[in-house]
């Protein structure tokens, strides 16, 4: 029986914890992202979620708390095509993991890092040597292309080849370049009015975890006391069950009706750097789930609260953290 209920945790959580992650009149700010060759820029992703799930009549809690770190150097800036390559790193990430009372842990920023022993050491590992090359049209600020995410997917399966059928299809390029993209395109370029809005919507199929559908309406609102730029963001997410049941999870979707609620946020846009200096994200999950194992149906009911903080940096927080 605990060993149902960790897969049944599991599966809400994957199904539920991944967007993640992975936003007319006034004064006029420049919402412009600059770019310069070879200048790397760093970024520590903090996401909080605290999910509980009743089944049968029982409560599960289960919390969950990883922080990513990355480094991002622009190769190529050329203004003339208007787009620039960038290479994208995960330098370093912590994980706190508690489902129903089984913990794991793992920080890569420690020095014994490498022994911790949990389940998913190998995997953890696997992804801290991820890097990708994303090429980006900085008119329309979306991501046109995106490599490495072969080797990427090659090196997850090899740490863990049972979860090579799923990763394949959750982790396609496609996907990647949809998880990439909202970090750029909240930003929209050029001059904005105070009061001005945009919209950005998105359809990530994570195969058969499901599909989601987000729409964010984003709104200058003017400079801060520091001369930053303010941006408010507002966002709705769908959930649509998955229609491919295949991917060798130990599970399958039946069914889901998920609504969001209080999905707001925040931008600061340094103009002067031109780049996001921070974001605050946050968003509560309601509905039910069918989930099915071994041929037996399961309705979960959940409720689930997200925040995700991102800090934009100068120097490698990694090499700062471990100087200390």
């Amino acid at each position: 029986m605990f060993q149902r209920r960790i897969v049944l945790s599991l599966a809400v959580l994957v199904v539920a914890a991944i967007p993640s992650f992975n936003q007319e009149t006034g004064q006029a700010g420049d919402l412009t992202w600059k770019f310069k060759k070879d200048a790397t820029f760093y970024q520590e992703m903090t996401t909080s979620t605290d999910q509980t799930m009743k089944v049968q009549g029982n409560d599960i809690v289960q919390n969950q708390k990883q922080t990513f770190y990355f480094s991002w150097t622009p190769l190529e800036v050329n203004d003339k095509d208007k787009t620039v390559v960038l290479e994208q790193k995960i330098i370093g990430l912590k994980m706190e993991i508690d489902i129903g009372g089984s913990k794991i842990k793992y920080d890569s920023t420690v020095a014994d890092a490498a022994g911790t022993t949990n389940p998913l050491n190998k995997f953890f590992e696997a992804l801290k040597s991820a890097k990708f090359k994303v090429t980006l049209n900085t008119e329309k600020m979306t991501v046109k292309d995106i490599s490495g995410h072969e080797d990427f997917v090659k090196t997850l399966s090899d740490a863990n080849p049972q979860m090579k059928p799923l990763l394949e299809k959750i982790l396609s390029k496609k996907a990647l370049q949809d998880m990439a993209e909202p970090l750029f395109a909240a930003v929209p370029g050029g001059k904005q009015s105070k009061g001005k809005s945009w919209d950005r919507s998105t359809d990530l199929d994570m195969g058969p975890i499901g599909k989601y559908t987000t729409k964010t309406t984003y709104t200058y609102d003017g400079p801060d006391k520091d001369k930053n730029d303010l941006i408010k963001v507002k966002t709705e997410l769908k959930y649509e069950a998955p229609k491919d049941q295949t991917g060798g999870l130990p599970f399958r979707i039946k069914s889901a009706e998920l609504k969001s609620q209080d999905g707001t946020g925040e931008i600061v846009f340094d103009p002067k750097a031109g780049q996001v200096k921070s974001s605050k994200m946050s968003m509560t999950l309601t509905g039910n789930l069918t989930i099915e194992i071994g041929q037996q149906p399961t309705v979960v009911e959940l409720t689930q609260k997200q925040s995700t903080d991102i800090k934009t940096l100068d120097k490698n927080p990694i090499t700062d953290t471990k100087k200390q």
